[in-house]
């Protein structure tokens, strides 16, 4: 231990081991998907933080913990934004610069069963203080939210039903700093354990009292996924793939058929041939077919990403235009600012247009789907209106085609079982080129996925449930906890360092050494 804190004394070197610890929780995401890895990858930079020489030492630990976090998570967009990757890693990796400081005053030095308590509930509530700052849609959205990486753990998700994403990013945390604890702080090991048996009596209770989707019917949706088509006139050629596909579709049986986000490159309203054609195709396969359209609108200025759906007669004036575009993606943030990513790298030529409602549609049957585009699905609140506005499948249409040799298309994927175990209701996650993927509601698999070397059209069998879970009527109740618990700490500490100075003894006084004499003997 001696050698490795002399090892660490060189702020290099620090910073380097703080990077590093900070990209370990990566590892419970797809594609590693080690989810398990989750409960101790912050123990770590945990320990790190708290052996800091200064507080604020430990608020640069976590600045680059985080900053090594953040470029793990994104480190597919490197080939795309090149150096801006490493800007954005160091804007949001400064999110966690506070919460080192806090776990360094939590932890540091020989903590009492007081300071142990409080950083079981202080730290988790300070890391989801994170995730909600960089969930807003301008800093990137809510992707790689620590607890989505337990997309794939049936209780997991039933707690997602209860408190969403958060309470199991909420839960992790406090697992991960009451191990830290015991490995740290020998004094300190029965607050720890005791907290980790709170921890797990309390998940147990919400496991076992929080109420099951009611299933009461399945409902029989199609995914089309054209697969990588490159070259000339690639619109078009797309577009002829997935009508070759969809044909396929024909005497299956199938309430609705989706294809992937940009599936149509062309405005309906300038291509009425592609209309009729999509028309055509309803008619043979006698459903819906819910496509997204990416072009210049002809009936009002700029770009849209829209998703809409033709029946046998043709357009049904259903219509959603995504409304949370993805920043540098689809618009430059501050283009007269930032404008320069342009040229170093695949950053938006032109700002998309944005969308003003969420729209649930009716296709038929009396079976109702709320759709989404695109990076929408990572955004826990769109998916509970959604359901909220009466919404009985939730549709994700996706392209990772960019991203295809990275783990973006199956960490997009694993998204869609936490949106469906949250609000109850299947969701299907429908792409151009994998992964495509469809959840019951109970956010568990159905079928098999549509890998990224995959050109198919496959018809998934989803259960239908209704009612309503925990988490659509309560809302983001564990963010709201969590930030109540910062406030009576943060009001705890200011109480606490004010009795401190007004028990402090007055400062001695010495007596003035006067011209003529000394303090001792005065006027001598």
């Amino acid at each position: 231990m001696k050698t490795l804190g002399h090892w660490l004394a060189s702020p290099w070197r620090r910073s380097a081991a703080a990077v590093i610890a900070g990209t370990l929780p990566v590892l419970a995401y797809p594609a590693p998907s080690l989810w398990w890895c989750a409960y101790v990858a912050l123990v770590p930079w945990l320990l790190l933080l708290r052996t800091a020489p200064t507080g604020k030492r430990a608020a640069y630990d976590g600045w680059c913990g985080g900053f090594g976090f953040m470029l793990a998570m994104h480190h597919w967009l490197l080939p795309f934004l090149h150096v801006f990757t490493f800007v954005l890693a160091a804007l949001l990796g400064a999110l966690w610069a506070l919460w080192g400081r806090l776990a360094h005053r939590l932890l540091a030095g020989a903590p009492s069963r007081r300071r142990i308590a409080a950083a079981l509930l202080v730290l988790p509530s300070g890391w989801l203080a994170v995730e909600l700052v960089r969930s807003w849609q301008g800093l990137g959205g809510p992707w790689g939210m620590l607890g989505s990486s337990q997309w794939q753990v049936e209780p997991a998700l039933r707690l997602a039903s209860v408190g969403g994403v958060w309470l199991l990013s909420f839960l992790i945390v406090t697992v991960n700093v009451a191990v830290a604890v015991l490995v740290a702080v020998r004094r300190a090991r029965v607050p720890a354990v005791a907290g980790l048996v709170a921890t797990a009596a309390a998940t147990s209770a919400a496991w076992s009292f929080s109420p099951r989707p009611d299933v009461d019917g399945e409902v029989r949706i199609a995914v089309v996924q054209p697969g990588v088509i490159d070259g000339g006139k690639s619109p078009d050629r797309r577009f002829d793939r997935e009508e070759q596909l969809t044909r396929r579709l024909a005497g299956q049986d199938v309430d609705l058929i989706v294809w992937g986000e940009s599936s149509v490159g062309f405005d309906l309203g300038d291509r009425p041939d592609l209309a009729r054609r999509l028309a055509a195709l309803s008619r043979a396969t006698d459903a819906g077919i819910l496509v997204n359209v990416d072009a210049r609108r002809s009936d009002m200025p700029g770009i849209y990403k829209s998703s809409i759906l033709v029946g046998p007669d043709g357009l049904t004036g259903e219509r959603y235009d995504k409304m949370r575009l993805v920043p540098f993606g689809e618009y430059i943030p501050a283009r007269s600012l930032l404008g320069w990513a342009t040229s170093v790298g695949k950053a938006a030529g032109e700002d998309r247009r944005r969308g003003t409602q969420p729209v649930v549609m009716n296709v038929g049957d009396g079976l109702r789907v709320g759709p989404m585009v695109c990076f929408e699905t990572a955004f826990p609140d769109m998916t509970r209106h959604l359901t909220r506005e009466g919404a009985d499948v939730l549709v994700g249409q996706s392209s990772t085609s960019t991203f295809q040799q990275s783990w973006a298309p199956e960490q997009h994927a694993s998204l869609a079982a936490l949106r469906a175990a949250e609000t109850g209701r299947p969701m299907v996650h429908a792409t151009l080129t994998g992964v495509s993927a469809v959840y019951g509601p109970s956010g568990q698999r159905v079928g098999s996925w549509l890998g990224t070397d995959a050109s198919a059209a496959q018809v998934y069998e989803a259960p239908l449930a209704h009612g309503t879970t925990p988490y659509v009527r309560l809302g983001d109740w564990t963010v709201h906890g969590a930030l109540l618990i910062l406030a009576a700490w943060a009001a705890g500490e200011g109480v606490r360092t004010l009795r401190l100075r007004r028990s402090a003894p007055e400062p001695r006084v010495r007596p003035a050494r006067t011209v003529h004499g000394s303090p001792a003997r005065p006027g001598r």
